[in-house]
């Protein structure tokens, strides 16, 4: 979703949200740090893991969180935010959860809302790596917002 800080921010208080962690997935180094990730040379994008309770809250209903806080079209960008590691992405931990990913973004393509094609990537999840601890529910602690 970009900014990791404003992505954790929506998911953050939402009902049925058990815990997030910031990070970065689908890169070549391990357990990155934030100054190698921003270069772009990694190959990281900045990540919100979630852990969620399914008798409360769907994976459906999570696309749709995802889906209503980004621009599908923009290509390693989210707002003032641009680079790599800003991508939209969506990683799957399993085969239903990367067929519904999938699904939701072809309802979404269909549905006529976006002029130019949505690039947002679904790819299986790699190696999950936690930012450092001061961007760790940035916002709570610091206040604030993303664009």
């Amino acid at each position: 979703m970009g900014c990791f800080w404003g992505a954790e921010e929506a998911f953050r208080g939402v009902k049925g949200v058990v815990s997030t962690t910031v990070g970065w997935m689908g890169g070549r180094k391990e357990n990155p740090t934030y100054k190698e990730v921003i270069t772009g040379m990694t190959g990281h994008a900045e990540v919100v893991h979630l852990e969620y309770d399914p008798s409360e809250i769907s994976y459906d209903e999570l696309l749709k969180i995802f889906w209503e806080n980004i621009d599908p079209t923009t290509l390693n960008r989210q707002g003032p935010d641009e680079g790599t590691e800003y991508r939209t992405v969506i990683f799957y931990h399993s085969e239903e959860q990367g067929e519904l990913a999938r699904r939701s973004k072809e309802d979404l393509e269909r549905s006529g809302r976006y002029n130019k094609p949505i690039v947002t990537e679904i790819i299986q999840a790699t190696a999950f790596w936690r930012a450092e601890e001061y961007h760790q529910h940035y916002f709570e602690k610091h206040g604030g917002s993303c664009h």
